[in-house]
Formats: structure tokens, sequence, C-alpha cells
């Protein structure tokens, strides 16, 4: 297969944010879709690569939208060697039931469904990771989007551990375009399942994808200058508070827990990170302390122990 420009993004991807390490069983969540089935076959293929010592298998999720049809995605995973295991559910049933007030069902909603329903699975099946199609014009559109809707400037993180599921969420395309999955998808003849969802092309998604559409049209330099905009921390300027702490109030501003060791843990809110701890003088209390990026990564690649980073903020 000539997947050459895919495999080249997912190997950058892998050595800039180490989302995959010996020994990993990587659970790819298969939509059936373009981005999911081309990372799929990727991913397989990366496992193959001298030196490289993990498993990938395929998990799709029966949503429950009609007609979709797999048996063409499960032939060729048996072709190629593919694990593939296919899970049913009634999300579509519950989302119908809990529409939006135009009565379509809710994005948001099904979203979290389907990640949850994923993390199910791939616990099941022994995974420690789980890997999404998600993409490089998907990050910037989260971006903008958040922008807009959310007064928030963030996006996806690359890999994050989620701690409730007990698992490790990557994304290894963070660096291919859709135009690159495309043309993977065509060259190589990789199958997929058209959605049946009734929102699709019909969401404020689409319409930032739209919107993008017009502006690289007029402004070329802008698609990669936006993605590289996304890890420019060198050059980052926005407006900065006089503070040392900071304690998250709501939902919205809650820090992604990436790692827990001995009650207490590393979080990263954007391109910040965070000590998270409970002072002794308020042991009801959970304090979040800003720390050097270096310092989080030697906690996460487990260089040193929280408990280290502790005694260096801290004591």
């Amino acid at each position: 297969m000539n997947l050459q420009k895919i495999l080249g993004d997912i190997r950058k991807a892998d050595l800039d944010y180490g989302l995959i390490q010996d020994g990993d069983r990587i659970g790819v969540g298969v939509s059936g879709g373009k981005d999911s089935m081309v990372l799929l076959t990727a991913l397989h293929m990366y496992s193959k690569f001298k030196g490289k010592n993990f498993k990938v298998i395929g998990i799709h999720i029966k949503l429950g939208f009609p007609n979709m049809d797999f048996q063409e995605v499960v032939s060729f995973c048996e072709k190629h060697g593919i694990e593939f295991h296919q899970f049913g559910s009634k999300v579509y049933d519950i989302l119908k039931m809990h529409p939006d007030k135009d009565g379509k069902i809710k994005c948001s909603l099904c979203s979290k469904f389907k990640k949850a329903t994923v993390n199910e699975a791939a616990k099941e099946l022994n995974c420690n990771k789980v890997a999404f199609g998600h993409h490089a014009d998907d990050a910037i559109e989260t971006l903008m989007m958040n922008a807009i809707y959310g007064g928030k400037i963030s996006t996806f993180l690359p890999m994050m551990y989620l701690s409730k599921a007990d698992i490790t969420f990557i994304r290894p395309l963070i660096y291919s375009y859709e135009s690159d999955i495309l043309q993977a998808l065509e060259i190589n003849q990789i199958p997929f399942v058209k959605s049946t969802c009734p929102n699709d092309g019909y969401t404020q998604r689409q319409a930032m994808k739209d919107m993008l559409t017009s502006l690289y049209e007029t402004y070329p330099m802008a698609k990669q200058n936006f993605l590289t905009m996304l890890s420019n921390e060198e050059q980052n300027e926005l407006w900065h508070r006089i503070h040392t702490e900071v304690k998250p109030k709501d939902k919205d501003q809650q820090a992604e827990i990436l790692l827990e060791e001995d009650g207490m843990a590393i979080a990263q809110r954007g391109t910040h990170y965070f000590l998270v701890y409970t002072p002794k003088e308020e042991p009801k209390q959970k304090r979040h302390l800003r720390i050097e990026k270096e310092d989080a990564w030697k906690a996460l690649q487990h260089i040193c122990k929280i408990q280290d980073i502790y005694e260096k903020y801290v004591k």
C-alpha cells in the first residue's frame, strides 16, 4: 500500500508526543468513515515497522443508525490481517429520546457516548490505549469553534490520560490533513461506510469547515500556519493576570488530568501544566499550581515521581 505521507505524519506525531510505547494494545475507534479507516490501516502498517512492538485492534460500535453495512470493512480487515471487533449499543435510541430544542440529535452527546462505548470495548479487549482519527483540520476547526462559541483558545490534545476510564487516548493523525487522508483512501482503495446520521453535513463543525475553506482560498499560507500555531508555545503571547495558583470553579475551566500518583496529579489546560495536590492546611481542597512543561513531561515519561515535583514547587 502507498501510505507514505500518512505513515510519515504518524511517525512525527509519535516522536513529538510519545504516543506509542512497546507492548501497547491500541484499540482504534472505527466509525466506518474515511478518517478512521485510513487510521486503522496506517496504524496497523506502522506496527510492522522495524523496532515497533505494539498491537492494533479495530473497534466498531454499532450506534444504531440505519443502513450501515460493514461487511466490506470486515472483509478488508480479514484480507490484511487486522483484528476487528464489532459491539452492539443503543446509542441512537437514547439520542432520539433526548433531542435538542430543534428536535435534532445532540452531536455533543453522541460524541460522549461514542468515546465512552469505545473505551469500554477497548477495556474488554485488554487495550491500554484508544486511538481516534481526528486530524489536522479537525484540530483547527475545534480551535475556531472554541474561540467563537466558547471564548477560549483551546483545541484537543494529541494524547491524554482518561482517569475515569483508566485508559490513554491518542490522536495519531494530528499532522495529516483531510486532503491527505482522502488521497490515501482513494489510491489504496480502502473501503469506508458513509454515515447515515441525520445531522451529517448540517453541524456547526461543517459550517466552520466551510468558513475555513473560503479563508484558505484567500490566504493559502494560513492552513499550515494554523497547524504550526497549535504547538508554537515560544510565540504564545496572551494576556496573563498576576497569579500563581489557579482554582477552577466550573466544568469548562477544569484542567485535564494526565497522570495520578499517591493522591497528586499532573494536569493540562491548553498549553499550561499544573500540579494538582491537597494542601495540608486545607485537607478538603484541591489546588492547581502551574508548573513548567519540562517538569510535567518528566513525570509523564516516568523520569521522576510527582512527589519530586511537589517537593520542588511546594516545599
